[in-house]
């Protein structure tokens, strides 16, 4: 889930590494960090996000190396956009899906991306992959306000977790959280399902 105020852009995610109805891992971390300001949550195949997620990450610092300067986030998403719609024609596509958050330092504004693995993005104030969007779109509707403070985001997602926990059938107990903004990419609290009110 990702949520884009003016200042900062929000992004959780669960923690559970899952195939079919096996459950793999309850540690996953689908967080990958692309510069300092620059965040992408990654979900799908095991394998395909690892490698999807290295290659975006080592070719934007190839790109700073070789320029003396980081691509702006609007300019990131682009890139990685097509390197989904190249490998969607290829015999190795990745059937990834991600949120790419990041804080533009030229704009000074907060951008967030929406893409899938089919390579369509969209820039949205606030948005969510997998199951639990059905969920959590509604609760976002209802109760966002681009300009709430870092605090009242925290809130507004540990109420989306709440809304899924209470109406998804399938236990996703830990949500790790993650705020960029100018000042870079900052942990907050992981949101722990069992402990929200339902």
């Amino acid at each position: 889930m990702g949520i884009r105020f003016k200042d900062f852009v929000l992004l959780a995610a669960d923690t559970i590494d899952s195939r079919s109805i096996v459950v793999m891992k309850h540690d996953e971390d689908k967080f990958v960090p692309l510069s300092k300001t620059l965040l992408m949550a990654v979900t799908g195949e095991s394998g395909d996000t690892t490698q999807f997620s290295e290659y975006i990450s080592k070719n934007i610092q190839l790109y700073k190396m070789k320029n003396d300067y980081e691509l702006s986030p609007r300019a990131s998403a682009h890139f990685t956009r097509k390197m989904l719609a190249d490998s969607l024609r290829s015999q190795e596509r990745y059937n990834v899906n991600l949120l790419m958050a990041g804080y533009d330092e030229v704009e000074k504004k907060a951008e967030l991306y929406y893409m899938d693995y089919l390579a369509s993005m969209m820039e949205l104030p606030y948005c969510a992959h997998g199951y639990g969007s059905m969920f959590v779109l509604g609760c976002m509707d209802a109760y966002y306000k681009p300009d709430m403070s870092v605090e009242q985001a925290y809130e507004l997602m540990k109420r989306c977790v709440a809304e899924i926990s209470k109406r998804f059938s399938i236990s996703l107990p830990t949500f790790m959280v993650k705020v960029v903004d100018k000042d870079g990419i900052h942990d907050k609290d992981p949101i722990l399902a069992r402990q929200l009110v339902i």
